[in-house]
């Protein structure tokens, strides 16, 4: 079922100013299983939702990655400090336009719920600006997710270039979730995506026990991915870490052991070469 289904209600013409009491917040690294968990939130009753993310719905104000580099928007500095910058964002502005242009199940649906992976950098931001801030905090095994960025973004870059810029990429994201999930325990879940696939029962009620009005939520659905394959929740570590090459694998190691501290933090460890 999609959102121009009859079945679901808009937010224009809406007050929902009024109706919205908590912003849950779906915070983590592309390629790491956030577009199922939030297309799972979106068949709760008790949410509000958007049909793409964030930076992308019509009247957004602020930063967004370049288009070029749109999966590894972490990998530099310079471009964590241009998405980051406190003067870019107008998030009044930014809150009536995803109001207007949301979609939910029940017209008194009172949670709305949005993901944007990059906004890991942002989530002080967000506190600030939305009543009732509420994150899920989640991250994957680093090689499966650099599988997926490589693939995604053959022939932008020389293969080792890509390598390496998508592992410094995955890193600075592994160092943005720790501080999110130590700097925000009170208001928070954290669990890993492997997590999620093994035991899909108890993340719910992890999640439902942050924000009790889900109390309908299933992670065991199949749902459409975008656009791509439409399965139930699977763990594709296995499968996605088997694609690489021993030169892949060697790149990306070369990163990860500089900052093997915060792989340990998260409980991943580096693969053989």
């Amino acid at each position: 079922m999609s959102p121009g289904s009859a079945a679901f209600v808009y937010g224009a013409g809406r007050e929902l100013e009024r109706t919205i009491r908590t912003h849950l917040f779906v915070i983590c690294p592309n390629n790491s299983g956030s577009t199922f968990l939030q297309q799972v939130l979106a068949t709760c009753r008790a949410t509000w939702n958007l049909p793409r993310e964030g930076q992308k719905m019509l009247g957004y104000v602020g930063s967004a990655p370049a288009a070029d580099f749109k999966l590894m928007w972490a990998a530099t500095r310079a471009s964590r400090d241009r998405l980051t910058d406190p003067g870019a964002h107008d998030w009044p502005r930014n809150r009536r336009a995803w109001y207007f242009q949301a979609y939910a199940r029940d017209p008194r649906a009172s949670v709305f719920v949005a993901k944007t992976p990059w906004y890991l950098l942002l989530v002080d931001e967000l506190a600030r600006h939305f009543v009732n801030a509420r994150f899920v905090f989640t991250v994957r095994d680093p090689y499966a997710v650099c599988e997926g960025i490589c693939r995604y973004m053959r022939g932008s870059l020389p293969p080792l270039e890509l390598a390496e810029s998508s592992a410094r990429h995955v890193v600075a994201c592994l160092e943005g979730q720790r501080r999110n999930v130590e700097a925000r325990r009170a208001d928070a879940v954290f669990f890993t995506y492997e997590t999620m696939c093994a035991e899909p029962g108890e993340t719910a009620r992890r999640i439902a026990a942050l924000v009790p009005e889900l109390d309908d939520l299933d992670l065991r659905q199949r749902l459409p991915v975008k656009g791509r394959y439409d399965e139930m929740l699977t763990n594709m570590n296995a499968r996605q870490i088997a694609r690489l090459e021993p030169r892949q694998i060697a790149a990306f190691s070369r990163v990860f052991r500089e900052r093997q501290d915060v792989l340990d933090y998260f409980g991943y460890g580096l693969l053989p070469e």
